[in-house]
């Protein structure tokens, strides 16, 4: 049996743009991509490859300065509880809609997982792009049934005596998860904290590496 609060329940408005639907932009660029690919003039070998870039490195550097900035700064990570969007917006990352953001903040005893169950919002002002794997199907409901299973699957196995709780991300209100700091950071700098911080911890799918993980 999964555990959530009322927060999963935001209801989605279906007014705006679905991210895992074709914009009209998004389908002049993927019209334009297939033509070009077409005529042998792009590899989408290099194209994959730069998505993937964006998707895991560039993107989520954003989201990592935001946690390592909130584990090293007390009264940054107090701003970051009460008001996420305009904390957020103080280190000049802001969403591409408007939307408003929430930290949720890891804990001995508490692990948030982020889920989009009607589509797939997302924040991509500190994430960049999503994975394929958060807009699946699979993923969006199998987040709420069953959050400790699919943990699990991405290789995190949680105490059964910690609670899960899921956020369902809606177009007006997107989470960032904050991991917990690991031992043995005493003394690093921000930017040596944020080589810690994946973007599947920020999901809330991993925890933050270890300083021995890292070197």
């Amino acid at each position: 049996m999964h555990d959530h609060d009322d927060e999963h329940d935001h209801a989605h408005r279906h007014d705006h743009d679905h991210d895992n639907h074709y914009s009209d932009m998004q389908a002049r660029v993927k019209a334009l991509e297939t033509l070009l690919t077409e005529k042998g003039l792009i590899d989408p070998a290099a194209i994959d490859a730069i998505v993937e870039t964006y998707e895991t490195k560039v993107g989520p550097r954003n989201g990592a300065r935001v946690v390592a900035k909130a584990w090293s700064d007390p009264e940054f990570a107090d701003w970051l509880k009460r008001d996420a969007t305009a904390a957020i917006a103080s280190l000049g990352f802001t969403g591409r809609q408007g939307e408003h953001m929430r930290a949720v903040f890891n804990t001995p005893d508490t692990h948030n997982l982020i889920v989009c169950t009607l589509c797939s919002c997302y924040p991509w002002s500190v994430l960049g792009l999503p994975p394929v794997w958060y807009k699946a199907p699979a993923y969006r409901s199998r987040a709420v049934i069953d959050p400790r299973g699919v943990l699990a699957e991405f290789g995190l196995t949680l105490p059964p005596e910690k609670k899960i709780r899921v956020w369902d991300s809606t177009a007006e209100l997107r989470y960032l998860v904050i991991p917990e700091r690991p031992d043995g950071t005493e003394g690093m700098d921000e930017a040596a904290l944020a080589d810690l911080v994946s973007r599947d911890a920020m999901i809330g799918a991993a925890v933050a590496g270890s300083p021995e993980a890292l070197s």
